[in-house]
């Protein structure tokens, strides 16, 4: 099945026999996967498209989208990376930033040298649809994980990091208290040290949040390492840690500028974890 057949099978275009299209307030996932997918069914090169899986919400079908990026099938691949996005339903910029990210890693795709890496654009399509924080069930996904949840958008994704073993996972937010952009670091002991250089790189599209407090936490630089319990996250223990990393855009600043930020942070972390793996491999 190909991208554009996997979206018309999962999204189709009209309502289901016997029941009322949904309400035109709803944000559209077609409007939104389209052009991705089309992208990549037209470019035939680095990226696939793929579904984690499939679930019902009150009678309607939801699926999990994954994009798959590998530079060449033949490649040697030594890091494994997952990108995760739309957690939260009311924060668009890092959904749309992935949606840039596909293009970008297509047209420089030496960039990924060396990667395999997994993008879940959204992970919480009814919240996406309603422009709420929560799934359509009421559920702060972002503070499910890891605790036996019910919720198939959960489930599916701790299915995910169980079986590929990242070397590495990156959550998009965004935060309306925040004036400037912040990240949470976890995990490896050198995370940190691509935080840092991925907020300096991102500081030319927006400026960083430099306050000694940040959404209840203390933050140096930008930077925290404590988190709230239940986020997506690697599951408790695991051996070895990846780095881990929550990026935080400002809510109330231009979309296109968030994206942009997005964008320049990632490829940064993607440029920077080689060169430290490399680095390691000599000494």
């Amino acid at each position: 099945m190909t991208a554009l057949e996997l979206l018309d099978w999962a999204v189709p275009d009209i309502a289901p026999p016997g029941k009322p299209w949904p309400p035109r307030a709803r944000r559209s996932i077609r409007r939104l996967l389209q052009p991705l997918f089309r992208h990549v069914a037209e470019s035939r090169t680095c990226w696939r498209a793929e579904s984690v899986g499939f679930w019902r919400q009150d009678g309607e079908r939801y699926w999990m989208p994954r994009l798959v990026f590998r530079r060449h099938p033949e490649e040697e691949v030594s890091i494994k990376l997952a990108i995760f996005a739309g957690i939260h339903g009311d924060e668009p910029a890092g959904v749309h930033a992935l949606c840039d990210l596909v293009q970008v890693l297509d047209n420089l795709p030496s960039m990924g040298r060396q990667y395999v890496i997994h993008v879940y654009p959204l992970c919480n399509p009814t919240g996406y649809e309603d422009g709420t924080r929560h799934s359509r069930s009421d559920k702060d996904l972002n503070r499910e994980f890891w605790r036996g949840s019910l919720e198939p958008e959960v489930q599916l994704l701790e299915r995910e990091i169980l079986r590929n073993k990242y070397d590495g996972l990156i959550s998009l937010h965004s935060d309306d208290t925040s004036d400037g952009l912040y990240g949470f670091v976890r995990g490896a002991t050198l995370t940190e040290h691509l935080l840092k250089p991925a907020l300096s790189t991102a500081e030319s599209a927006l400026p960083v949040n430099r306050s000694n407090q940040i959404d209840g936490f203390h933050a140096v630089e930008g930077i925290i390492h404590s988190a709230y319990d239940g986020i997506l996250c690697a599951p408790p223990g695991a051996k070895p840690a990846p780095f881990e990393i929550i990026l935080e855009s400002p809510t109330h600043s231009p979309l296109h500028l968030q994206r942009a930020a997005f964008v320049l942070a990632l490829g940064e972390i993607i440029r920077h974890y080689r060169r430290l793996i490399a680095y390691a491999a000599d000494l």
